[in-house]
């Protein structure tokens, strides 16, 4: 006779997966994901789809027959147009055995996860931060210490450094940094950059870059990264994905930058994870590396008026407080009384008709924040904006 599933609760699920809290984000869309009285702007994607010549690359492999397993760490083609490009990009030579192919930015950040964290290890986390890459260390039994990013009185987050490595101890093994940030679209300079990498070689430590919106900057042409300066065998992963870049969110496709040494260890982790990466949505990957300058430049023009429209309307608004966005594609801002986010954001839903992400979704410092992903049509947002600004005024 089968077991009532109160049965095995605490019996058959490790205790860190069963204590695992679900996206507070989907705990706001996944009720109302396709009503068309919802302006979504919830998920942090482009609403564009992705270009004809990637998904015609796509099709083209499958009618080649690319339907097969591929090499663990991704098809030769793929990861040597990486390699010319993560090159040029950063103006160093990438050489190609520092690069592992795999199945989306947030595979990547589990695989880390995977390699580095131990039963009682823990991760010092820039936050607020996409809360993915703090459960990647609870699953593994480990735990994710955020440090909080604050704003200064010119309107620009900072972090403190003295805070971040007064958090970690013995049992830290390295330290997680999104830049540019989402939520936040905060920037880490290079000269901040390089002091926690030169302090985590001091302390044995790595540093785990997630830098899938590099080229997504409105000031500069892309973004500072530690691909910039580091070594090759200093102690960092950075971590990619053509989700942000290239509009492809839904082929899950991403990469690895890492020292030589650990090709071998993603390898393995690649075959007992997922085998390997798509065989077909690699040869579209390498077709989107080739081909999508010109996309890449128009999309991020796009995004600068989206969020020069979205920033002037919201700093208009008299509850709301935020600050300019200086990459990614997202507004995150501060409401007057707002004291739980993730009912206010369904609140929002409920008399407005816009969704957004509670700040809250991003860990604890995010709570009294909200959201708003701003890349999509100017009319679109600007509907959204005109249905906000009662509630926010």
């Amino acid at each position: 006779m089968p077991k009532d599933p109160d049965y095995f609760r605490g019996r058959k699920i490790r205790h860190s997966i069963e204590t695992l809290e679900g996206s507070l984000i989907r705990k706001v869309a996944e009720t109302n994901i396709g009503r068309d009285d919802v302006i979504a702007l919830w998920f942090g994607e482009p609403n564009e789809a992705t270009p004809d010549f990637i998904k015609q690359a796509a099709t083209a492999a499958l009618d080649d027959n690319h339907v097969f397993y591929a090499q663990n760490r991704g098809i030769p083609a793929l990861r040597e147009i990486l390699s010319a490009y993560v090159s040029n990009l950063h103006g160093r030579p990438m050489d190609i055995d520092r690069l592992t192919v795999t199945a989306s930015g947030m595979n990547a950040i589990m695989l880390v996860s995977e390699v580095l964290i131990d039963n009682g290890d823990n991760m010092v986390v820039v936050g607020p931060v996409w809360p993915n890459c703090r459960q990647t260390v609870q699953i593994m039994g480990g735990e994710a210490r955020q440090i909080a990013l604050q704003p200064d009185q010119n309107g620009r987050w900072q972090l403190d450094m003295d805070a971040l490595f007064d958090a970690c101890d013995e049992r830290t093994r390295a330290i997680f940094v999104n830049s540019p940030g989402n939520p936040t679209g905060w920037v880490m300079s290079e000269a901040e950059q390089r002091y926690m990498l030169d302090e985590c070689k001091r302390r044995g430590l790595y540093v785990i870059a997630d830098e899938v919106y590099v080229r997504l900057a409105y000031d500069v042409p892309k973004a500072p990264s530690f691909l910039d300066f580091a070594e090759a065998d200093d102690p960092l992963i950075v971590i990619n994905s053509f989700s942000k870049t290239w509009s492809m969110t839904g082929w899950r496709l991403g990469w690895l930058t890492h020292p030589p040494a650990l090709g071998e260890v993603f390898s393995v982790l690649n075959e007992f994870n997922i085998a390997s990466p798509t065989t077909f949505v690699q040869h579209a990957g390498v077709a989107a590396v080739r081909d999508g300058e010109a996309f890449v430049t128009q999309m991020v023009e796009e995004y600068r008026r989206n969020r020069d429209l979205v920033f002037q309307r919201l700093a208009a608004m008299p509850k709301v407080n935020l600050y300019r966005p200086e990459a990614a594609f997202y507004a995150f801002f501060a409401v007057d009384d707002m004291t739980d986010s993730l009912e206010y954001a369904k609140h929002l839903i409920a008399t407005t008709g816009v969704g957004l992400a509670p700040g809250r979704a991003f860990g604890d410092a995010g709570e009294g924040w909200l959201r708003l992903c701003f890349a999509s049509q100017p009319a679109l947002l600007s509907q959204a904006l005109d249905r906000l600004e009662p509630a926010l005024s």
